[in-house]
């Protein structure tokens, strides 16, 4: 890892409150990820599993977390289970974690190797009456590959068929929506590096730079600063590609003229952060680029307020596409009549914003959330309205991340230039130093 090291006692009060959660007489496990094949004898980078991260801090492959707060076997409420530290795997891929260090990241006072568990699962199971499982759910995502946790339900089926089984993933969504002190400040240390090298950007973009230009310089600004990499694939979108809520190509060239859309974040401590910023190549917005890119800031500042304890997202989404709506009749985009005779289930203004303007910001880009519940102190939203007009190659997003307060909204992102007047000023300081 390349971040700071983590207190200990994060994971254990995240252990703690799911515990508090389970049944009586209940045994949950959780798996690592697996590493997944990239072609021959290689794979993709590991990224841990989410919720095994959030339990324990171990970042290392071949890791089980078994959780039996009800135990009446001496100290086995917590095990942690990890592949042995042999020469010949520390000798290809460097020093794997030994006991000592289990303890120390994830403070669990039980650790086991590996090839241990099977002998030490059985029996816990038998002393259970009920299993909670990991089956990594997402409302938005249904993966045609079983993950470990999806196989080892059914094993444990298998084998164990009378056990009651659960899902963790409706109790780990209420939690990790809730951000604990440490965790914001682990978001807002990502947030600090991703507006660091979006200064960087600024300072170094003129027409004729390539987008995998900028890319590297964000890259290279995030591991600078004990970044992972990117909290997921970053866009920089020139031209008519500011219009592709989706582009990840990053190959063109920037333009004199055109509006550079720039969507990406830092990953700190498994903790994402997610900006969007929209930019003039040349250091200067044209009259209609500005005009557009203040309604999106003018829809932003107002949705912002608008995150507080109690409120509905499906009322804050909808009194968004007001504010939108609006902002799109002065810009002349709309008229009143295609308004009036607008059908509700997909009113007009979808046709130049067409996206979410809000989700959940965690260990994960788009974190785990039950998205019918109401907005709550603690929880971290991302605020990113956009309009999008192809016709004319401009498209504008802006993107903050904020923290949800009884005192009103917390805009971690605030000191990250936003201004129409100020990106001006930063992109065009550079020409008087040089």
């Amino acid at each position: 890892m390349k971040y700071h090291p983590i207190s200990a006692e994060l994971f254990a009060f995240n252990r703690r409150r799911y515990a508090q959660l389970l049944k009586a007489d209940s045994l949950a496990i959780f798996y690592a990820n697996d590493l997944l094949p990239r072609s021959g004898d290689t794979f993709f980078p590991f990224r841990q599993n989410s919720e095994l991260f959030y339990l324990t801090g171990i970042e290392q492959p071949e890791t089980v977390l078994v959780l039996f707060p009800s135990c009446i076997k001496d100290d086995f409420e917590e095990v942690v289970f990890v592949r042995r530290n042999e020469e010949r795997l520390s000798r290809y891929e460097g020093d794997q974690l030994s006991k000592a260090d289990v303890r120390r990241i994830s403070g669990v006072a039980r650790v086991h190797w590996l090839d241990e568990m099977d002998a030490i699962l059985h029996e816990l199971m038998l002393l259970a009456k009920r299993v909670y499982v990991n089956l990594d759910e997402h409302d938005r995502f249904q993966s045609p590959v079983l993950t470990r946790n999806q196989r080892l339900v059914q094993e444990l089926q298998l084998h164990y068929p009378a056990h009651k089984y659960h899902r963790s993933g409706p109790l780990l969504k209420r939690l990790r929506m809730i951000k604990s002190p440490l965790e914001v400040e682990l978001i807002q240390q990502a947030v600090n590096i991703t507006g660091t090298a979006f200064e960087e950007v600024l300072k170094m973009l003129e027409p004729g730079v390539h987008e995998y230009e900028v890319e590297a310089e964000i890259i290279a600004t995030f591991l600078r600063q004990r970044a992972s990499g990117h909290a997921y694939e970053p866009i920089i979108a020139s031209g008519a590609n500011t219009c592709v809520l989706h582009y990840i190509q990053n190959n063109r060239p920037c333009r004199d003229g055109d509006l550079l859309l720039l969507d990406f974040g830092a990953e700190y401590g498994n903790y994402a952060a997610d900006l969007t910023r929209t930019i003039p190549v040349n250091g200067r917005f044209s009259d209609r680029q500005r005009n557009v890119y203040n309604a999106v800031l003018r829809v932003q500042q107002a949705a912002i307020r608008m995150l507080l304890p109690g409120v509905s997202l499906e009322d804050y989404h909808k009194e968004v596409g007001k504010l939108m709506e609006g902002e799109l009749l002065q810009l002349g985009l709309l008229d009143k009549t295609e308004v009036k005779n607008q059908n509700p289930a997909r009113p007009a203004y979808k046709r130049y914003f067409m996206h979410g303007t809000s989700h959940h910001l965690g260990l994960d880009v788009h974190d785990l959330s039950e998205r019918y519940l109401p907005v709550q102190a603690g929880m971290v939203f991302t605020c990113e309205p956009g309009i999008y007009i192809p016709e004319e190659k401009i498209g504008i997003r802006l993107e903050n991340n904020i923290l949800v307060t009884d005192h009103g909204p917390k805009d971690l992102t605030q000191r990250i230039p936003i201004e129409a007047e100020a990106i001006e000023e930063w992109m065009n300081s550079k020409l008087v130093t040089n």
